[in-house]
């Protein structure tokens, strides 16, 4: 199970360093390229809410093995894809894979360890390792990148995947599955489609031509808010929904997920800038822009040593409205390093800022999305925190960078362009974050 997480986890952040050789060999721009990023998070964290109910139904054993091997299958289609299209596809299908098997694997873990010091020692390492995965997806996309070639990215996790299908099927005793929960697939594929509809909609509308209207680019943002709006209302009327109403009657959880939603867009159009920035500007090669990004790596492991203890003294609020402030900062320094044309050691300085405001940040929003749960929302609660999370990421990238870097934009710098958008978007976290009170 912790080989699993580790490879999905490694997967969201391998492909930035990567980014750049992704372009150059399919001749794609950088606001195209976000589709790389974007698909594989917009399906992971759209679909993980029907992920963690379809264990339930078919069974947990059944159900990791399905996605663990559709997994494989996506990671094997990603580094064979013939075209930019089918890339993106396969990362879809590799955003599907997750959201089926982890919440499955999770439930593993829980049912094969006694609650107490086992269980708690299984989740650390569970924790633990999906953390390293983050952290290592910089530094392992330089090295793979220019020793082996982009495409290896995504091919070096085949083999252990395939391990983990034959482990899993010889080790993971078999389960009853209560086929009796019905199942909100229409809430899960609208829950999918209002983003992806989204992303398509600003990716058209920055690549249009500034004199026409780019009616495919409205089609699609009409089509994105038709599938929101569609999704409230299935919601409200399912048996069974993916979110139950009374999860919006808790004002701190709701707060403190919209508040991850939009600290997330800033730090994972972050990570997206700093590869941008060390490569195409700084020109370096990925194996020096992946080892310039170790400071990154160091920092984020520091953080989450250090945020747990000051959680208790400082409080939630504090730590986040801290975490939103260093990212601000972070934003600001990459646009001064991008103004002045400066060396790629430079933005060394906004790295640790990123990876304190994701430690800060992150971490107590954490806390707060699920404080006062109780066991019967509790899988609800972080679920939503997690989709939040990764859903919230997704359309930074897709709405900081994919404007940023649109040709339509003309002779704005890039990174000053994106950095402007995504304080736009933390000053409304900052306002959000304020505004969240917890009892003693």
């Amino acid at each position: 199970m912790a080989m699993l997480q580790f490879f999905i986890a490694v997967d969201v952040t391998v492909v930035n360093v990567a980014l750049p050789s992704v372009g150059s060999d399919f001749e794609v721009g950088g606001h195209t390229l976000t589709w790389v990023v974007v698909g594989y998070t917009i399906t992971g964290g759209g679909l993980l809410m029907l992920g963690g109910r379809l264990g339930d139904v078919f069974g947990r054993r059944r159900v990791l093995l399905l996605g663990t091997s559709l997994f494989g299958a996506a990671s094997l289609a990603a580094g064979l894809a013939p075209s930019f299209g089918v890339l993106v596809l396969a990362r879809l299908l590799q955003g599907a894979g997750e959201a089926v098997a982890l919440p499955a694997a999770m439930a593993v873990i829980v049912l094969l360890f006694p609650e107490g010091p086992r269980r708690s020692r299984a989740l650390s390492v569970w924790a633990a390792v999906a953390s390293c995965g983050l952290v290592l997806g910089f530094v392992v996309s330089g090295v793979v990148t220019e020793l082996l070639g982009w495409r290896w990215i995504f091919l070096v996790s085949v083999p252990f995947i395939l391990l983990v299908v034959v482990a899993t099927a010889l080790l993971v005793p078999g389960d009853r599955p209560d086929g009796r929960t019905p199942l909100d697939v229409p809430g899960a594929l609208l829950l999918v489609a209002a983003p992806l509809l989204f992303t398509l909609g600003v990716v058209e509308a920055g690549a249009a031509d500034g004199g026409t209207v780019p009616w495919p680019a409205v089609a699609a943002l009409a089509g994105s808010a038709v599938a929101g709006a569609l999704f409230v209302r299935v919601e409200r009327r399912a048996r069974v929904p993916l979110v139950p109403p009374r999860f919006f009657r808790n004002r701190p959880r709701v707060l403190a997920n919209l508040a991850t939603a939009l600290l997330s867009a800033a730090l994972s159009t972050s990570f997206l800038l700093f590869s941008y920035y060390l490569q195409n500007r700084a020109g370096a090669g990925p194996l020096r822009a992946g080892l310039t990004t170790l400071p990154l790596a160091v920092s984020l492991i520091a953080a989450s040593v250090l945020v747990p203890r000051l959680l208790g003294r400082w409080g939630a609020r504090a730590c986040v409205l801290a975490g939103v402030g260093c990212t601000a900062l972070a934003m600001a320094a990459i646009a001064l390093v991008a103004l002045l044309g400066a060396a790629g050691p430079a933005l060394v300085p906004a790295m640790v800022l990123v990876a304190a405001g994701m430690g800060f940040g992150i971490v107590g929003l954490q806390y707060v999305a699920v404080s006062g749960v109780t066991e019967e929302d509790a899988g609800i609660a972080s679920g939503v925190q997690r989709a939040a999370d990764q859903l919230g990421g997704s359309a930074g990238v897709t709405l900081y960078v994919g404007i940023g870097f649109a040709p339509a934009l003309g002779g704005v710098d890039p990174y000053l362009a994106s950095g402007c958008l995504a304080l736009v978007g933390l000053a409304a976290a900052g306002l959000v974050a304020r505004r969240i009170s917890l009892p003693a």
